[in-house]
């Protein structure tokens, strides 16, 4: 009789990790910047179809990196999970914390599960308050781990190039066409030298807190992007 293949919880969980890690760099790198009127969300994707970033709910917007059917099912199950709360509750029962809690369950079940391969993901979830103290953004592993950000972040690509850029050019309380100059800047850093990225390249959307509708997630045309580039 044969022994089965043993391989250890450690090595298995390593190359696990690996195996994710290295999915979600292929792609290109997605910034998050507080800003002196919300957050700005900023992705290098020529696609007019599929998006990276998206709404959830009133004050809630969400980004990711990776592979595009499994963030998807993970916007569209946070939608749900949304709508179902703020129906049976009240709108305000929804929240940004909420949601990254029941994304980090997800991803940390499908994560350690051996039938399953992990999700190639890494998610941004934010929410914009009332001021800048009470913004929120968390940053979702693909293994369900949870990061609070604070001013800036950086997932996908080469994010360590793009971070660096960023943590050396952010200051608090940017006006947005300024904040949006530094993200697109920063995102053109993972190469050397550095290239330009055009606004026809970029999706980008804010959650400003100086809109009148509940709602506060725009997204920005290519116009808006031209436009506050050039302010």
């Amino acid at each position: 009789m044969t022994q089965p293949f043993y391989v250890s919880p450690e090595q298995l969980m390593k190359d696990r990790a690996d195996f994710a890690r290295k999915g979600i760099s292929r792609g290109r790198s997605v910034a998050v910047v507080q800003y002196a009127d919300g957050i700005l969300f900023v992705a290098e994707n020529p696609s007019r179809a599929l998006h990276k970033i998206s709404e959830i709910y009133d004050r809630i917007g969400f980004a990711a990196v990776g592979r595009y059917n499994e963030f998807e099912n993970l916007r569209i199950a946070g939608v749900r999970l949304a709508d179902l709360r703020g129906y049976s509750y009240d709108r305000r029962d929804v929240t940004g914390r909420g949601l990254a809690n029941a994304y980090a369950q997800t991803l940390g079940t499908i994560f350690s599960s051996g039938g399953e391969k992990p999700y190639e993901v890494e998610i941004f979830v934010a929410e914009v308050g009332d001021t800048s103290e009470e913004d929120q953004i968390y940053r979702l592993m693909y293994d369900g781990s949870v990061a609070d950000v604070q001013g800036f972040g950086v997932m996908g690509g080469q994010s360590e190039e793009v971070e660096a850029h960023l943590g050396e050019h952010y200051k608090a309380g940017l006006k947005l066409g300024k904040a949006m100059s530094i993200a697109v800047t920063a995102l053109g850093q993972d190469v050397e030298p550095a290239r330009t990225v055009e606004a026809s390249a970029l999706e980008v959307a804010v959650l400003t807190r100086t809109r009148s509708q509940p709602r506060k997630f725009r997204r920005l045309s290519d116009v808006d992007v031209t436009a506050a580039l050039g302010s």
